[in-house]
């Protein structure tokens, strides 16, 4: 083992958001007692602390399940730790973050031996989810903390999108690629036809291998192609357009097509506007820019302000959908009208399901909340909404770096272009509402929702 007191040693965040390591007493000398030939110099294999820690974690007595859970939550405390250094040193130099600005959003132990109230931290997650036969917790830790949803909003608002080339592409669908590739990158027809040719062969060559192997019971991340996989994408690609190509030439060219879409998925999911190098902004911009502008300085300019007007217009969007139902459940039930906002909020903010929202406001069933609510009819409301709005914004903002002429010419193009954006919003929410309790990420559509509930709420 490395050192024995990551087992009693917390490292946490204070209330001024630094970094600090706590030792617990109790926990070390519990630790002690359990493994006293266990030294902070010895060597010793975490494997057999931790399966022992575990099983005094689930069937020791209550004080003694609380301090070998304690244990066991300073050891993910450095892991934790370790992860962040480790983003930092991947991306950080390049995307302009630091290990210290993403600890708040994962490090929010408390260090007591019991949760406070009904809150449960990351690390207590963690531990609760983690099953010894199938990884180790060391590996377990690491794999829930890149997925946590508020550490990953933050890096994708700084242009990190945490997944492999080889996982965007296997759930890439070609007549999905063909929607990213004609709105967002403006590219040809016969570039859009080669690069689906290029995603048909990889997912029949690839992804098949990749499913064949989870029908037989083997997970793990997606690693890259072999050169015999290469070499038998080569072949079908040769069938499909007449071209010879190298493996490395099939690895290239799938490492660009990858690309492509992880730029298009960090700006779609976070409105992020990638600013170097300008090349690339240049060559691959929005095709509403594209098409406006020419310098770069102005498409840089222009995508900042679209940004900006993205987000307000969707809390517009929302606030005039929820006022115009509040206004039509008033006239019929006042009542109604409360039990709507409430409902809204325990569904979107704290993820509660409708039987839950049922049980709280005191209603006959789920499917009673379900009408209330009317989700596919109120995401429906504020996208057409959110289109109206977004729409005269962006055209004019466009009218300062543009004639008229050229705009009644893009107007149709503009709408597409925004339409593909806002309905990668609705699908966001569409599957949070599905899956609300496991959900990873919190969809750009819940937060502005919430956001608007609690300024609500504010002014009551």
């Amino acid at each position: 083992m490395g050192v024995a007191s990551r087992y009693w040693q917390l490292v946490k965040i204070d209330g001024a958001g630094r970094r600090q390591v706590q030792e617990i007493i109790p926990a070390k000398e519990f630790f002690a007692e359990v493994f006293p030939e266990v030294t902070d110099k010895g060597e010793h294999s975490d494997i057999e602390i931790q399966l022992k820690l575990l099983q005094l974690s689930r069937d020791a007595p209550t004080d003694r399940y609380l301090l070998a859970q304690r244990c066991l939550l300073c050891f993910i405390s450095w892991q934790i730790e370790q992860v962040c250094w480790q983003l930092e040193q991947n991306f950080g130099v390049i995307h302009g973050f630091t290990c210290a600005d993403l600890l708040p959003y994962v490090l929010d132990d408390d260090g007591s031996l019991k949760p406070v109230n009904n809150y449960q931290c990351l690390s207590r997650k963690i531990l609760q989810s983690f099953d010894p036969q199938q990884s180790s917790l060391k590996t377990w830790t690491h794999t829930k903390v890149k997925h946590d949803s508020e550490m990953n909003q933050f890096l994708l608002g700084c242009g990190v999108y945490l997944i492999s080339d080889w996982a965007i592409l296997n759930d890439t669908q070609p007549n999905q690629l063909q929607r990213i590739l004609t709105a967002f990158y403006s590219l040809t027809l016969s570039e859009i036809q080669q690069a689906q040719k290029l995603l048909e062969s990889y997912h029949t060559i690839y992804r098949s291998a990749r499913l064949q192997q989870r029908a037989r019971g083997i997970g793990g991340k997606c690693t890259t192609p072999t050169t015999e996989q290469l070499q038998q994408i080569a072949l079908l690609l040769e069938n499909k357009t007449g071209q010879i190509f190298r493996a490395e030439t099939v690895m290239a060219k799938l490492q660009e097509l990858a690309e492509r879409l992880r730029q298009y998925r960090i700006y779609i999911r976070s409105a992020y506007l990638p600013t170097e190098p300008l090349d690339i902004l240049n060559k691959d911009s929005h095709p509403v820019t594209k098409e406006i502008l020419d310098n770069e300085n102005e498409q840089l300019e222009f995508l900042k302000l679209y940004r900006i007007q993205f987000l307000a217009c969707l809390e517009q969007a929302l606030a005039l959908v929820i006022q115009s139902r509040i206004n039509q459940l008033q006239r019929k039930n006042a009542d109604k009208a409360k039990q709507f906002l409430i409902a809204l909020r325990l569904f979107h903010c704290q993820n509660l399901s409708m039987t839950e929202i049922a049980a709280r406001l005191e209603l006959r069933a789920q499917d009673a909340v379900t009408r209330l609510l009317k989700l596919k009819e109120f995401r429906s409301e504020v996208s057409q909404q959110l289109l109206n709005l977004l729409c005269k914004q962006v055209l004019e903002l466009a009218r300062n770096y543009s004639n008229i002429e050229s705009l009644t010419i893009l107007e149709q193009q503009i709408k597409i272009a925004i339409n593909e954006q806002i309905e990668i919003v609705i699908i966001d929410a569409e599957t949070q509402a599905q899956t609300a309790k496991n959900y990873i990420k919190t969809s750009l559509f819940n937060e502005k929702l919430c956001r608007y509930l609690d300024v609500m709420n504010e002014d009551i």
